[in-house]
């Protein structure tokens, strides 16, 4: 994984490394607030010996370098504290004494430093101050030889002095180490989410995972629920604006072999596919194009729902041959939209998709319009979306971000692909739009709104526009209806 993919998962987890930090931040502040503070008293010895000349001082030197090592053990030993346990009673038993000295030595000279460290400033104090001179006592008894001479001689050069203010708890240093522990560990745990989520966040990973391009990312609106259609105040939003884009990019998505029958899916239900067609449809007849919306999704249809059309009698009916397909066509607002209804529900919709009567349908449709939007079903749950899409010149696959995973939106692909369906691009729906891009959106939109300026429509895209109505050999039973198609 290289570095920029990782920084992206950072900045879209960036609430994981926030929330790490503020714990470490709360933790680090709560130990600090509970820690008792402590004070520190220290002592330094100077260690010397006699001599009598320039060789015997450098000797010396070189000896007492060595000695001090081993009186830096001395300070800590048992028969040390023990003795100030004996003169100064503070409460202290010797292992206690022990765990509160501290030594050290600087490499290269004959300094040597105690440190008593306690919670209690007057008791730190008064233990250093009897470990000073019960030390000089003990290197004495210990180095003096038989013949009464000590080679060793020790001297307090500073202190014994105690801290006025605690050495712990530091507040700063402790909430200065806690943040930086925390944004490590939230960077961490942002990067290990990142990776770990095997849903679909972006427009690369979809073209990856589909091998198809991408053709339009649907920016989310908060309104888009109560107001799913772009038409009225919405038709000058980005998302109607993104669906333009859409609708430009599928006619150019293959000049050669442009696609007049799309199948419109997904890979699971409710990413939004349905309300897709139907804004797809509507911008292509905004630009002029004679439309027609089917609603093949016999399971569970919507596109009456969203386009407030009667659903009594539809493609179910049309397919059994109960009525014909130019009494249930219904013409939708004031452009060349019209929209057949699913119809009755069906006890068997795959094998009714897939039936002779729907393959004449489609090509009679076909020569009906300028375009036909198929609205079928999801991929994954049920056959009838490949039923459908076999029979279409290609298909357009909607994936919502943020829903559904990797592999899911792989499956659907290759569930088009191992039956040859053309799969025309992806379409990702629902996605979060920069604020740059819909800043500039807006702006453009507020300047054109204040000029006057207008898009001019993209009809002209193809070089084909129907106006009329023809039939075609073959599907006889509905040539004659086709006719009666509303305009």
């Amino acid at each position: 994984m290289d570095l920029l993919r990782q920084l992206r998962h950072v900045r879209r987890h960036w609430w994981v490394a926030l929330v790490t930090v503020m714990v470490a931040l709360g933790v680090s502040a709560f130990v600090t607030v509970r820690a008792q503070p402590r004070y520190v008293a220290s002592v330094t010895f100077f260690v010397t010996t006699p001599n009598s000349g320039v060789t015997d001082a450098y000797q010396g030197g070189l000896f007492l370098q060595q000695r001090v090592k081993s009186y830096a053990d001395l300070l800590s030993s048992d028969r040390l504290a023990q003795s100030v346990v004996a003169e100064t009673p503070v409460g202290l038993t010797a292992d206690e004494v022990q765990r509160r000295v501290s030594t050290s030595t600087e490499t290269g000279t004959v300094l040597l430093r105690a440190s008593v460290t306690d919670t209690d400033q007057t008791r730190a104090l008064r233990v250093t101050e009897s470990l000073a001179s019960k030390f000089v006592e003990l290197v004495q008894k210990v180095e003096t030889t038989p013949e009464g001479k000590a080679p060793i001689k020790i001297e307090v050069v500073s202190g014994p002095r105690v801290s006025a203010n605690p050495v712990s708890p530091q507040p700063v240093r402790n909430l200065t180490l806690g943040g930086l522990i925390g944004l490590i560990l939230g960077i961490g745990l942002a990067i290990l989410r990142g990776v770990a989520d095997v849903r679909l966040r972006d427009a690369a990973g979809l073209q990856r995972a589909t091998g198809s391009p991408l053709l339009g990312e649907i920016p989310f609106e908060a309104n888009a629920r109560s107001a799913p259609l772009i038409v009225g105040d919405a038709a000058t939003s980005a998302r109607a604006e993104a669906v333009r884009k859409l609708r430009t990019n599928l006619r150019f998505v293959d000049v050669h072999e442009p696609a007049r029958v799309i199948a419109v899916t997904s890979a699971l239900q409710g990413e939004g596919k349905t309300t897709l067609s139907c804004n797809l449809a509507i911008a292509l007849a905004e630009a002029g194009w004679r439309v027609l919306l089917v609603d093949a999704d016999l399971r569970r249809p919507k596109v009456d729902d969203y386009l407030g059309l009667d659903a009594g009698v539809g493609l179910t009916d049309v397919l059994v041959g109960d009525v014909k397909v130019g009494d249930v066509v219904q013409r939708w607002g004031d452009k060349s939209l019209l929209v057949l209804p699913s119809g009755s529900a069906p006890p068997n919709p795959s094998e009714l998709l897939g039936s002779k009567a729907m393959s004449d349908l489609l090509l009679a449709l076909r020569e009906s319009a300028d375009i036909v939007i198929i609205d079928t079903a999801p991929l994954l749950a049920v056959t009838d979306g490949v039923v459908v899409a076999v029979q279409a010149d290609g298909a357009l696959l909607v994936t919502q971000q943020g829903r559904t995973s990797r592999t899911q939106v792989a499956a659907a692909a290759r569930s088009l692909h191992s039956v040859s369906v053309r799969l025309l691009g992806c379409v990702l729906n629902m996605a979060k739009v920069a604020k740059a891009e819909a800043y500039q959106y807006e702006a453009y939109r507020v300047v054109a709104s204040a000029t006057g300026a207008s898009v001019p429509a993209d009809r002209a895209a193809s070089g084909r526009h129907s106006e009329t109505i023809t039939g075609v050999n073959g599907v006889a039973d509905h040539t004659q209806e086709l006719t009666r198609l509303p305009r």
